[in-house]
């Protein structure tokens, strides 16, 4: 279990991963009347919570975000599954620092988290959403990310202000997903499985016999709760870790486009450009240059 503490714009940010081949408990506390969220990249973890003689119990998994007051009399245990690579951020700030902050700013805090700007108990739970696709890859940039020193910083503040703003805006929007706990986990599995085969993935047909869906039902309630359709999701993770590849290996252009899944360099280049704005050959010699 590594865990990478940081000061951002006031906020305490925790960034941790774990790899463990056997269940890690990790224990923590509050320091002070705090507000939370945390942001689950991948893993799962289950989150023990004591204070006044209670214990109560959170299983927290791949996908959510949720959001909770807890203070100095709580003890937080998290209990982390083995085999199940973790990644979660954790956003802290306490209640004096959300008090100071222009109108505006404190107002979306008091018109949507009331009850944990004015806690009854030690310990309150928020609401809590599954992420959209933008908040999934502000999690992944903030893990992925090869910046260093102050440029690091710059870039997780930026990234920290994207996941509270569109944990935010999940909280204002009329239209939730209508969908049971049981579909989203399946349709949670259907993401996990193209993530992990994104460059030969199983067809319609097959992931919905795969993770137990009828295809219109898959392909219907994976837009909904990501908001992005099956097919397109696989472009992005293609797209995503073709940057990654050019970025970080040795890999020629070619060799990028045929690991992700695609044959056509032409239509991979006109993809990647349509996705980032530059073309795969002018990022391989960028990062090629900063190396040498």
């Amino acid at each position: 279990m590594t865990t990478d503490i940081l000061e951002v714009n006031d906020f305490i940010v925790l960034i941790e991963q774990s790899y463990a081949t056997k269940t890690v408990v990790e224990k923590c506390e509050i320091d002070g009347d705090s507000i939370g969220f945390a942001f689950y990249g991948s893993g799962n973890v289950e989150l023990e919570i004591k204070h006044n003689n209670q214990t109560k119990y959170l299983t927290n998994t791949t996908g959510l975000a949720i959001c909770f007051f807890g203070n100095q009399k709580v003890e937080f245990a998290h209990k982390i599954e083995p085999d199940k690579p973790l990644q979660s951020i954790s956003i802290f700030a306490k209640l004096k620092y959300i008090n100071s902050l222009p109108k505006a700013e404190k107002e979306i805090f008091e018109n949507h988290l009331s009850d944990l700007m004015h806690p009854k108990e030690h310990f309150v739970k928020g609401p809590a959403f599954y992420m959209t696709l933008d908040m999934q890859q502000a999690v992944q940039k903030i893990f992925n990310t090869s910046y260093i020193g102050t440029t690091r910083l710059l870039f997780l503040k930026s990234q920290v202000n994207e996941l509270l703003a569109h944990f935010f805006a999940l909280l204002t929007t009329d239209k939730k997903a209508d969908l049971s706990e049981y579909d989203k986990n399946k349709l949670f599995h259907a993401k996990e499985i193209i993530t992990t085969h994104y460059s030969k993935p199983p067809s319609i047909t097959e992931l919905s016999k795969m993770v137990g869906l009828n295809s219109n039902k898959l392909k219907k309630n994976f837009k909904e709760l990501f908001g992005i359709p099956v097919f397109k999701y696989i472009q992005e993770e293609r797209l995503h870790k073709a940057y990654e590849l050019l970025r970080d290996s040795e890999k020629t252009v070619q060799e990028s486009a045929w690991e992700v899944g695609y044959e056509s360099l032409s239509s991979f280049s006109n993809a990647f450009y349509t996705k980032f704005g530059t073309r795969p050959n002018e990022v391989k010699q960028q990062f090629f240059s900063n190396k040498s």
